[in-house]
């Protein structure tokens, strides 16, 4: 006898499972939609928006706003208004890259790391000057800069004093956080300069007679004496030929230190005469503090410098921004003479 086999029917799914998944499906599509906007809203350009201490988000839209497209921080806004986000406890710089989605970007600002900012300085002779692009840059401001500047108990903290406290702001690129303090940048500034001034450079200075921070207030002469860098180690040289003569330095940028005033284009004989520890003219051996914050590449070249003999210079008559050295008074009152000369001829005063 031949077995017959019962077909298997296939059982239907009960209608209300068939309900639910139309359900999800159609929710997976209205979510999907909905957040479209957000995955596709992106920024126009690159920028950084800044949130203080206790900032408020009416204060936070309106940042986004002035540094993004409307469109962009509406949707961004919006994102970090359902989640909850507290702003008043969020703080710091946020980088927002071009084409970055407002998704990302509400995350980043919502949970993300604070970004830290690039801070270059270069031919900064104050440091006034220095506090001004520091309050430019970072949250604290120029005042608050100088105030721990101009501290004595800080700066010891650092080994320096207030007149020789910008040995250690080295001209160059850092990074630091938009809220660091005044006082975390200059102890991250002490910690650079130690870094900078390992045992190489250091025994290179003692062999010129000199301790890291009197090289650096020789470069921070010769860097104020001539824009040619190629020249800068030897002018740096001639300076520490004068100092081991025991000769003043009689360098002319020290008294515009003095004066406060480097637009002077030509020293007088009473301007030589300025009462001030800066005045090589009138002091033996080098100022207090550097005049003019100096450039890592000078120092080395100061470092790396060839030995010669020469203790007299002056700026060459064809005003190439060189200058004519000698070893003697005479050929240097003659390389002067001449420039004296031109000076008179194209009325410099």
């Amino acid at each position: 006898m031949t077995k017959t086999t019962k077909s298997k029917k296939k059982k239907k799914a009960p209608f209300a499972y068939k309900k639910a998944l139309i359900i999800v499906a159609g929710v997976v599509v209205f979510l999907g939609a909905a957040m479209l906007p957000f995955l596709t809203s992106t920024a126009n350009a690159d920028t950084i928006i800044y949130i203080p201490k206790g900032t408020t988000m009416e204060a936070l839209t309106d940042s986004l706003k002035k540094n993004t497209d409307e469109t962009f921080a509406s949707r961004v806004t919006t994102l970090l208004s359902l989640s909850a986000m507290k702003v008043e406890t969020r703080h710091g710089a946020f980088k927002i890259g071009k084409g970055e989605t407002a998704l990302k970007a509400a995350y980043k600002l919502r949970r993300g790391e604070p970004s830290d900012l690039k801070f270059t300085f270069n031919n900064v002779r104050t440091l006034d000057e220095f506090a001004k692009r520091a309050g430019d840059k970072f949250q604290a401001s120029k005042a608050d800069f100088m105030k721990a500047l101009k501290d004595a108990e800080l700066c010891k903290k650092f080994g320096h004093t207030t007149d020789n406290i910008g040995c250690i702001l080295l001209a160059d690129s850092y990074k630091f956080y938009w809220d660091t303090t005044p006082e975390k940048l200059l102890k991250n500034m002490y910690n650079y300069y130690e870094q900078f001034w390992n045992d190489e450079r250091t025994a290179k200075a003692k062999k010129l007679g000199l301790t890291p921070d009197e090289v650096v207030i020789v470069a921070s002469i010769a860097e104020e004496e001539t824009s040619k860098s190629d020249e800068r180690g030897k002018v740096g040289r001639l300076y520490i030929n004068r100092l081991q003569k025991n000769m003043r330095l009689q360098a002319d940028p020290t008294v515009k230190f003095a004066l406060g005033d480097f637009s002077i284009k030509r020293i007088t004989l009473k301007m030589c005469e300025t009462d001030s520890p800066y005045n090589t003219y009138r002091n033996v051996g080098l100022p207090p503090g550097p005049i003019r914050l100096v450039e890592k590449q000078t120092v080395d070249a100061i470092l790396n410098s060839e030995p010669h003999d020469y203790i007299f210079m002056c700026a060459k008559s064809d005003f190439s921004g060189y200058h004519d050295f000698a070893t003697d008074l005479a050929t240097h009152n003659a390389n002067a003479q001449r420039y004296q000369a031109e000076l008179n001829k194209r009325n410099i005063k």
